[in-house]
Protein backbone atom coordinates (compact mmCIF):
# COMPACT_ATOMS: atom_id res chain seq x y z
CA UNK A 1 0.00 0.00 0.00
CA UNK A 2 1.32 3.74 -1.11
CA UNK A 3 1.15 6.40 1.12
CA UNK A 4 1.95 9.67 -0.39
CA UNK A 5 3.24 12.40 1.77
CA UNK A 6 4.37 15.97 1.34
CA UNK A 7 7.87 15.50 1.11
CA UNK A 8 8.55 19.58 2.20
CA UNK A 9 5.44 19.61 5.00
CA UNK A 10 4.69 16.30 6.26
CA UNK A 11 1.10 15.88 7.01
CA UNK A 12 0.80 15.35 10.73
CA UNK A 13 -2.09 13.02 10.47
CA UNK A 14 -0.20 10.95 7.91
CA UNK A 15 2.77 10.39 9.89
CA UNK A 16 0.60 9.09 12.68
CA UNK A 17 -0.79 6.64 10.25
CA UNK A 18 2.56 5.64 9.43
CA UNK A 19 3.62 5.79 13.40
CA UNK A 20 0.85 3.68 14.50
CA UNK A 21 1.85 0.49 12.44
CA UNK A 22 5.45 0.73 13.83
CA UNK A 23 4.13 1.06 17.27
CA UNK A 24 2.49 -2.17 16.36
CA UNK A 25 5.82 -4.00 15.26
CA UNK A 26 5.15 -3.22 11.54
CA UNK A 27 7.71 -2.29 8.40
CA UNK A 28 7.78 -0.05 6.58
CA UNK A 29 9.42 1.55 3.69
CA UNK A 30 10.20 5.54 3.43
CA UNK A 31 12.40 8.46 2.04
CA UNK A 32 15.40 9.65 3.55
CA UNK A 33 18.22 12.17 2.03
CA UNK A 34 19.68 9.11 -0.57
CA UNK A 35 17.43 6.58 -1.51
CA UNK A 36 14.28 4.53 -0.11
CA UNK A 37 14.86 3.02 2.91
CA UNK A 38 13.06 -0.22 4.99
CA UNK A 39 12.56 0.01 8.31
CA UNK A 40 10.81 -0.53 12.02
CA UNK A 41 11.05 0.57 16.02
CA UNK A 42 14.57 -0.77 16.81
CA UNK A 43 12.66 -2.15 19.82
CA UNK A 44 10.87 -4.92 17.31
CA UNK A 45 12.49 -7.87 17.53
CA UNK A 46 10.34 -9.46 15.43
CA UNK A 47 9.90 -6.21 12.91
CA UNK A 48 13.94 -6.48 12.26
CA UNK A 49 14.03 -10.50 11.96
CA UNK A 50 11.24 -9.78 9.02
CA UNK A 51 13.15 -7.03 7.23
CA UNK A 52 16.27 -9.28 7.78
CA UNK A 53 14.23 -11.86 5.64
CA UNK A 54 12.97 -9.25 3.20
CA UNK A 55 16.32 -8.43 2.65
CA UNK A 56 18.05 -11.77 2.59
CA UNK A 57 20.35 -10.51 4.69
CA UNK A 58 23.34 -12.44 6.72
CA UNK A 59 22.21 -11.48 10.46
CA UNK A 60 26.02 -11.31 11.28
CA UNK A 61 25.31 -7.66 9.61
CA UNK A 62 23.36 -5.36 11.73
CA UNK A 63 21.15 -2.31 10.60
CA UNK A 64 21.91 1.05 11.58
CA UNK A 65 18.91 2.99 12.96
CA UNK A 66 17.64 6.66 11.93
CA UNK A 67 17.71 9.58 15.22
CA UNK A 68 15.54 12.87 15.08
CA UNK A 69 17.73 14.96 16.55
CA UNK A 70 21.44 15.02 18.78
CA UNK A 71 20.06 14.52 22.02
CA UNK A 72 18.35 10.90 20.46
CA UNK A 73 21.45 9.91 19.27
CA UNK A 74 23.21 10.54 22.71
CA UNK A 75 20.63 8.38 24.35
CA UNK A 76 21.65 5.81 22.39
CA UNK A 77 25.42 5.97 21.81
CA UNK A 78 28.72 7.60 23.78
CA UNK A 79 29.81 10.82 22.07
CA UNK A 80 32.75 11.94 22.73
CA UNK A 81 33.34 15.97 22.22
CA UNK A 82 35.23 15.86 18.90
CA UNK A 83 32.26 13.21 17.51
CA UNK A 84 29.77 15.88 18.65
CA UNK A 85 31.72 18.90 16.93
CA UNK A 86 31.34 16.58 14.00
CA UNK A 87 27.97 15.34 14.04
CA UNK A 88 26.68 19.05 14.90
CA UNK A 89 28.56 20.28 11.78
CA UNK A 90 27.17 17.63 9.27
CA UNK A 91 23.87 16.85 10.27
CA UNK A 92 21.33 16.33 8.98
CA UNK A 93 22.79 15.04 5.92
CA UNK A 94 24.11 12.00 4.26
CA UNK A 95 26.60 10.24 6.67
CA UNK A 96 25.90 7.35 8.69
CA UNK A 97 28.09 7.76 11.89
CA UNK A 98 29.88 4.31 13.75
CA UNK A 99 29.63 5.24 17.34
CA UNK A 100 29.62 3.02 20.69
CA UNK A 101 26.56 1.41 21.66
CA UNK A 102 24.92 2.33 25.15
CA UNK A 103 23.31 -0.09 27.60
CA UNK A 104 19.60 0.89 26.11
CA UNK A 105 20.48 -0.69 22.29
CA UNK A 106 18.92 -3.69 21.53
CA UNK A 107 21.57 -6.78 20.74
CA UNK A 108 19.95 -7.13 17.54
CA UNK A 109 21.25 -3.86 16.30
CA UNK A 110 24.60 -3.84 17.55
CA UNK A 111 28.00 -5.61 16.36
CA UNK A 112 30.02 -7.87 18.19
CA UNK A 113 32.12 -4.73 19.11
CA UNK A 114 29.11 -3.16 20.79
CA UNK A 115 29.21 -0.26 17.82
CA UNK A 116 25.90 1.15 16.39
CA UNK A 117 25.77 2.81 13.13
CA UNK A 118 23.59 6.09 13.16
CA UNK A 119 21.69 8.35 11.14
CA UNK A 120 20.04 11.30 10.67
CA UNK A 121 18.88 12.07 7.37
CA UNK A 122 17.99 15.39 5.73
CA UNK A 123 14.51 14.09 4.82
CA UNK A 124 11.13 16.00 6.77
CA UNK A 125 9.55 12.91 6.22
CA UNK A 126 11.86 10.23 8.16
CA UNK A 127 12.47 12.98 10.38
CA UNK A 128 9.05 13.46 11.61
CA UNK A 129 7.91 9.37 12.14
CA UNK A 130 11.25 9.16 14.14
CA UNK A 131 9.90 12.29 16.05
CA UNK A 132 6.53 10.62 16.52
CA UNK A 133 7.28 7.70 17.33
CA UNK A 134 9.61 8.72 20.23
CA UNK A 135 12.22 5.95 19.23
CA UNK A 136 14.77 5.14 16.64
CA UNK A 137 13.51 3.59 13.64
CA UNK A 138 16.03 1.20 11.58
CA UNK A 139 17.42 2.08 8.34
CA UNK A 140 18.76 -0.04 5.49
CA UNK A 141 18.32 0.43 1.37
CA UNK A 142 14.91 -0.91 0.06
CA UNK A 143 16.35 -3.57 -1.77
CA UNK A 144 17.67 -7.18 -1.77
CA UNK A 145 20.93 -7.50 -0.37
CA UNK A 146 23.49 -7.29 -3.55
CA UNK A 147 21.23 -5.69 -5.51
CA UNK A 148 20.88 -1.74 -6.73
CA UNK A 149 19.06 0.58 -3.90
CA UNK A 150 15.38 2.05 -5.21
CA UNK A 151 14.66 5.59 -5.36
CA UNK A 152 10.71 5.37 -6.85
CA UNK A 153 8.52 4.31 -4.71
CA UNK A 154 6.07 2.77 -6.84
CA UNK A 155 9.14 0.55 -7.77
CA UNK A 156 9.54 -0.26 -3.66
CA UNK A 157 5.92 -0.90 -4.09
CA UNK A 158 6.49 -3.42 -6.79
CA UNK A 159 9.45 -5.20 -5.68
CA UNK A 160 8.69 -5.62 -1.98
CA UNK A 161 5.51 -3.90 -1.10
CA UNK A 162 3.80 -7.60 -0.58
CA UNK A 163 6.11 -8.24 2.38
CA UNK A 164 5.44 -4.85 3.95
CA UNK A 165 2.84 -2.88 5.78
CA UNK A 166 3.09 0.26 4.00
CA UNK A 167 5.46 2.43 1.46
CA UNK A 168 5.65 6.04 1.91
CA UNK A 169 5.94 7.80 -0.79
CA UNK A 170 8.02 11.33 -0.61
CA UNK A 171 8.19 11.50 -4.36
CA UNK A 172 11.64 10.01 -6.54
CA UNK A 173 15.40 9.78 -4.63
CA UNK A 174 18.47 8.76 -6.21
CA UNK A 175 19.98 5.26 -5.77
CA UNK A 176 22.55 6.46 -4.11
CA UNK A 177 24.22 5.96 -0.52
CA UNK A 178 25.45 7.33 2.64
CA UNK A 179 28.88 7.80 3.43
CA UNK A 180 30.04 5.69 6.42
CA UNK A 181 32.20 7.35 8.87
CA UNK A 182 33.27 5.88 12.47
CA UNK A 183 33.73 8.46 15.00
CA UNK A 184 34.97 6.11 17.95
CA UNK A 185 38.58 8.11 18.80
CA UNK A 186 39.42 11.14 18.01
CA UNK A 187 40.03 10.93 14.03
CA UNK A 188 37.48 9.98 11.68
CA UNK A 189 37.74 6.44 9.46
CA UNK A 190 35.75 6.38 6.10
CA UNK A 191 34.72 2.89 5.74
CA UNK A 192 32.11 3.65 3.10
CA UNK A 193 31.87 6.82 0.35
CA UNK A 194 28.64 7.67 -0.29
CA UNK A 195 27.02 10.70 -1.58
CA UNK A 196 28.39 13.25 2.12
CA UNK A 197 31.07 14.88 1.64
CA UNK A 198 34.51 13.29 3.05
CA UNK A 199 36.52 15.51 2.30
CA UNK A 200 37.48 15.92 6.20
CA UNK A 201 38.22 12.43 6.81
CA UNK A 202 41.35 13.19 4.87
Amino acid sequence: MLLEINPDNPQPRLIAKVVEILKNGGVVAYPTDTTYGIGCSIFSKKGIERIYQIKQRDKKKPFSFICSDMAEIARYARVSNYAFKQLRRLLPGAYTFVLEANSVVPDLVQTKQRTVGIRMPDNAICLAIVRELGAPIVTTSANLSGEEPIGNPWEVEHELGKQLDLVVDGGDLTADVSSVVSLIGDRPELLRKGVGDVSWCE
